[in-house]
C-alpha cells in the first residue's frame, strides 16, 4: 500500500516551503518536493509565469506539476509520504490534484492574510515577488481556487502549529478521476 501524499500550496510567501519542511520532518519516512525545482532544471527557452501568461508558460506550468506528481507518485509507492510544495493557484489546483495517482492525496491550501504575507515578505532575504504583487496573488487565490481540501489561514500559528493543524484536521481528498 501506497504512503500519502501531501499537497501544500498557497501564495509566495505563505510559508509552504517551511511548512513542509517540518512537516516531513515529522513523519518517519519522507521525502520533501519543491515544485519550483522542476522549473528550473529548464536551462533554455524557459517561459516564466506572469499576470498575462503565454500558452508556453502555461504549458510549462503544467509540465512542471505532472513532474512534480509523478516524482509524489514513485515516492510514495516506495513507501514516502511525498510532500509536494509549490505555488497551485486557480484551475491549476484541480489539474495538480488529476495528475496524483496516490490514494490518500492531502490538499492543504496555506491562507494567511495578505498583511501576515507581506510582513513575512519584507523579512526575507530574498524577494518572491516580481511581476507579481501579494494582493495579485491573493486576489487569484481566494477569488478563482476552488475551496479544495484544507484552507488554512496561518496568520498566528507558528510552523509547529502549522504543522499540528495540519496533520489533526487535514482529510483525503479523492483524485478525480
Amino acid at each position: 500500500m501506497p504512503a500519502p501524499v501531501y499537497l501544500i500550496t498557497g501564495i509566495q510567501a505563505a510559508g509552504k516551503s517551511t511548512v513542509a519542511q517540518a512537516l516531513a520532518e515529522r513523519l518517519p519516512r519522507s521525502a520533501h518536493i519543491r515544485g519550483d525545482t522542476f522549473r528550473r532544471f529548464v536551462v533554455s527557452g524557459r517561459e516564466e509565469m506572469s499576470p498575462n501568461p503565454s500558452p508556453e508558460a502555461l504549458a510549462q506550468l503544467r509540465l512542471r506539476h505532472r513532474l512534480a506528481a509523478q516524482t509524489a507518485d514513485t515516492y510514495a509507492a516506495e513507501g514516502f509520504t511525498a510532500i509536494i510544495q509549490d505555488v497551485v493557484l486557480g484551475d491549476m489546483l484541480p489539474y495538480l490534484i488529476s495528475q496524483i495517482q496516490t490514494n490518500p492525496l492531502y490538499v492543504i491550501v496555506l491562507a494567511p492574510t495578505p498583511e501576515s504575507v507581506a510582513q513575512r515578505e519584507a523579512a526575507r532575504a530574498k524577494s518572491a515577488y516580481g511581476t507579481f504583487t501579494v494582493a495579485d496573488l491573493d486576489t487569484g487565490l481566494r477569488k478563482i481556487t476552488p475551496r479544495l481540501g484544507l484552507w488554512l489561514d496561518s496568520s498566528n500559528l507558528t510552523v509547529n502549529e502549522t504543522v499540528d493543524e495540519i496533520l489533526s484536521r487535514a482529510e483525503p481528498q479523492k483524485n478525480k478521476r
